[in-house]
């Protein structure tokens, strides 16, 4: 981790980082998180979401609430997505989770490349969620978050193994698209799913 408190593009400033999870899942919302940390209380080995075992995440995530400033959520739903398209799904998502801080933030870091359009003063960081510690907080809230919630949808949903795949298109997720077809939760905007509701208008079953 490179950048933590006090960070060099503003030191004297309330930061925040920003990241969302769920661009590439055929399933379920995009989620973003917002966090402020508490240069008083730091958390060691913070990372990106995705070198982290589930393991590490959940005790991460415990530290994080428990230690930071401050944490919002946003989201944008599967209908948002599907309507207006998934990079500006992810930004209004981010969007809503700034929106939603207790702590209004003076600078925001946000991970990839793009910043939402707002009012913030902010940069975009590419990786941004291995080399900032405050984003890499927010990845790891927004991880967890989804992951939970895909695993609910396993009871909602039987079948597709969203538990297992939090709606990625593994093997087995395709396999229980192509057998069950899309439920309710799947972005109609991706191809894989797009492929298998024509298959199923030309032979239904």
């Amino acid at each position: 981790m490179q950048l933590r408190f006090p960070y060099p593009e503003a030191e004297h400033e309330i930061v925040a980082g920003v990241d969302e999870v769920g661009r590439g899942p055929l399933a379920g919302d995009v989620v973003a998180a917002a966090v402020i940390l508490d240069p008083k209380r730091p958390i060691a080995q913070l990372n990106d979401s995705k070198k982290l075992s589930a393991k590490q995440r959940e005790r991460l995530y415990d530290l994080i609430i428990d230690g930071a400033l401050c944490y919002a959520l946003g989201r944008a739903n599967v209908s948002e997505i599907d309507t207006i398209n998934i990079l500006q799904a992810s930004l209004l998502a981010m969007s809503r989770a700034a929106a939603a801080l207790s702590v209004q933030p003076g600078f925001i870091y946000v991970d990839g490349l793009h910043c939402p359009r707002w009012d913030y003063r902010s940069t975009a960081v590419v990786k941004g969620d291995s080399k900032v510690d405050c984003i890499a907080a927010a990845s790891i809230i927004a991880k967890v978050t989804r992951d939970r919630e895909m695993e609910a949808m396993e009871a909602q949903y039987p079948g597709y193994g969203f538990a297992k795949h939090k709606g990625y298109p593994t093997p087995v997720h395709l396999q229980a698209l192509e057998r069950l077809g899309p439920c309710p939760a799947h972005r109609r905007s991706y191809k894989p799913v797009q492929v298998v509701i024509e298959r199923r208008k030309t032979n239904p079953i």
